[in-house]
């Protein structure tokens, strides 16, 4: 399985903006289901198949959240971007 992935600490409300040069998957997911997602399991994420950029995920809660980039199931070289718009 190929992804791009990083992992944040967000506060709640904080909001994950994803640019991507092709429409994507992009995945917010607690450790736990990040690894089930790894594992190619099934897991629980915040996000959506976007064909629309950029993305705009806020996090539920406080915490360490993974953030994952894939373009469902194909390959190839792509340009992106990952910033946060802190709530505080």
């Amino acid at each position: 399985m190929n992804f791009l992935h990083t992992r944040e600490y967000l506060e709640q409300g904080d909001i994950v903006v994803v640019e991507c040069s092709h429409q994507c998957n992009v995945r917010l997911t607690t450790d736990t289901n990040f690894s089930k997602f790894k594992q190619s399991g099934a897991h629980e994420y915040f996000g959506s198949f976007y064909k629309m950029l950029p993305a705009r995920i806020a996090a539920p809660s406080t915490g360490h959240w993974n953030i994952t980039i894939d373009l469902g199931g194909g390959s190839g070289n792509i340009r992106h971007s990952i910033n946060i718009i802190r709530n505080s």
